[in-house]
């Protein structure tokens, strides 16, 4: 099992619930894929550092979790085409 990092930046425009239901397709993602989440990081609203589709604001996650070489392609091609989500990056982490 490897550990890995996915970074989700979710569209300021939609409600509280739809971006809550974002969040948990993902870690459902996660998981359906034989993948074990260790924790989610909500860093909330945060300003842009370029406009993406006329916004300058978005919604910051990071789910950090487990899961075999072959999960990451998977989720990502899933996450690819979420509504609302606007830029995302699943990334390995070191073991050191």
């Amino acid at each position: 099992m490897n550990k890995y990092e996915l970074a989700v930046v979710v569209s300021a425009k939609v409600e509280d619930e739809e971006r809550a239901a974002v969040v948990d397709k993902c870690k459902a993602l996660i998981e359906r894929f034989g993948g074990t989440i260790t924790e989610v990081d909500d860093w909330g609203k945060k300003r842009l550092a370029y406009e993406i589709q006329k916004m300058r604001e978005a919604f910051y996650y990071f789910i950090r979790f487990e899961a075999e070489a072959t999960a990451p392609a998977e989720i990502e091609s899933r996450i690819r085409i979420m509504d609302n989500v606007i830029r995302y990056l699943c990334v390995k982490q070191d073991e050191a």
